[in-house]
Order: structure tokens, then sequence, then C-alpha cells
């Protein structure tokens, strides 16, 4: 997913966890997407660069408002700036 999603596209994301069973983090240990430091979270974010459900799982994150670890590339903060420029941008 890239841009911006319909509400209808946020509903369906938020219930529908299919695409977790293809992420790169099934293979690794959770604890890598719920560091304690900076080292730890560019460590679990360059792992999500090489996911193929990346953009799916940031959707997912923001769409659910998940406020812990590394998810689709981007750590909490950076997940609440995203989802503040969208709210800025409908605006």
């Amino acid at each position: 997913m890239t841009g911006h999603v319909s509400l209808r596209d946020l509903e369906d994301l938020a219930m529908d966890t299919s695409w977790m069973a293809k992420g790169k983090c099934r293979e690794l240990p959770p604890e890598l997407f719920f560091p304690s430091d900076g080292v730890g979270v560019e460590v679990a974010k360059k792992i999500c660069m090489t996911c193929k459900v990346r953009s799916t799982c940031l959707e997912y994150a923001i769409a659910n408002h998940i406020d812990h670890g590394v998810w689709g590339g981007a750590s909490e903060r950076e997940r609440r700036r995203i989802a503040r420029a969208r709210r800025l941008a409908k605006a």
C-alpha cells in the first residue's frame, strides 16, 4: 500500500492478519522488533526493509494504533508522525 488509503481499506486491514505469515519477522526472535534503544530500532528497521509485506505491516500498525515496537520499518515515533501528517492532509 502506498499513499493514502480509504477508510474502508483501513477497516479491512485492521481485521486482516493473513499477511503476517509472510513477514520476515516470523523468522526472527520477537524481541528484535521491540528494542529498548535506538541501535535496536535501527537493526529492526534494516530487517523490515527486506520484507515483502513491509508496507502492509506499516499500514496495519497505523490503522490499529499500535504504539510499541518497530512495524513496517517504522518506530513508534515515526508512525505517529505519519498518522499526524495524514490527518493534517485531510483537514
